[in-house]
């Protein structure tokens, strides 16, 4: 026992110090209604990693990491203008294409590599019970640059996600910010995969915000409440992972999370069933 919770210090260390950014830009993307726009770049990210591992690299080398930030990148610009105020095709309806594109993209790159199974294990659930004191605190200061450029700017970034329209008659330039809110987005989605992957990614990002919708009202207020969900989310799917040896720790955190949501939900109706 003392063995599995020393194993889980760091992916503890991880789930608190984190989730915040990934809350806040979950409270954006859902603004947005653009809901799996994470995993459309979380994939694209996790293709970059497939071509890496092809020609030979390993996930944890530079050169792995360089390949998922172009490819993070190119996601980020694409996405960055396609988003129209009259658009004539959704940008939900490219958002997916863009991901199956890439999860089957990455599929056939893996078919040639012998660790192809392991590769897209890891990419969905990542590997957050052996993240690396040096990683975590390279994506914590990623987290922290970023967090600072979104205060900074927070009036522009918050008005190009709720009313784009009213932002553009205020004389914000909703084309530069937008650019601006998916490259920095890309960045920290790409960072987050390559700790815990894919599907945790999502969960980070979604669940929170969209619990927090049915228990607050403003934005601020909807970033601390996800924040805390997240938090307690996170650090109760760690210790039923160390309660129970064999539970994936990734699958675990979607789970609780989604837990949570499901309990949220219900708390939700009985309160309106009680007004």
């Amino acid at each position: 026992m003392l063995e599995t919770m020393s194993l889980m210090k760091w992916p503890l260390v991880a789930c608190l110090v984190l989730p915040w950014l990934m809350v806040y830009l979950g409270l954006h993307i859902v603004q947005r209604q653009v809901i799996f726009v994470d995993l459309a770049i979380a994939q694209v990210s996790a293709l970059g990693a497939c071509l890496a591992l092809l020609l030979g690299y390993d996930v944890h080398e530079w050169q792995s990491y360089v390949f998922s930030l172009g490819f993070t990148l190119a996601g980020g610009v694409l996405l960055a203008f396609t988003r129209s105020p009259n658009p004539r095709v959704p940008q939900e309806a490219l958002i997916g294409i863009i991901y199956v594109m890439a999860a089957a993209a990455g599929i056939l790159l893996l078919n040639f590599s012998p660790h192809g199974k392991e590769e897209l294990q890891r990419s969905l659930v990542g590997e957050l019970l052996f993240v690396k004191p040096s990683e975590l605190l390279q994506t914590l200061l990623l987290f922290a640059v970023v967090g600072f450029i979104h205060y900074r700017y927070r009036r522009q970034f918050l008005a190009i996600s709720t009313d784009p329209a009213a932002a553009a008659a205020e004389g914000i330039s909703v084309r530069f910010w937008d650019f601006l809110f998916y490259i920095l987005f890309a960045l920290v989605v790409m960072s987050f995969v390559h700790i815990a992957g894919v599907l945790v990614a999502f969960s980070f990002l979604i669940v929170p915000a969209v619990c927090s919708g049915y228990l607050a009202e403003s934005f601020t207020a909807r970033f601390f409440v996800g924040w805390g969900i997240a938090t307690f989310g996170g650090i109760g799917s760690l210790l039923l992972t160390a309660r129970f040896d064999d539970l994936p720790i990734g699958a675990t955190l979607v789970c609780g999370l989604g837990l949570c949501l499901l309990i949220v939900i219900i708390a939700s109706a009985l309160m309106r069933l009680k007004r």
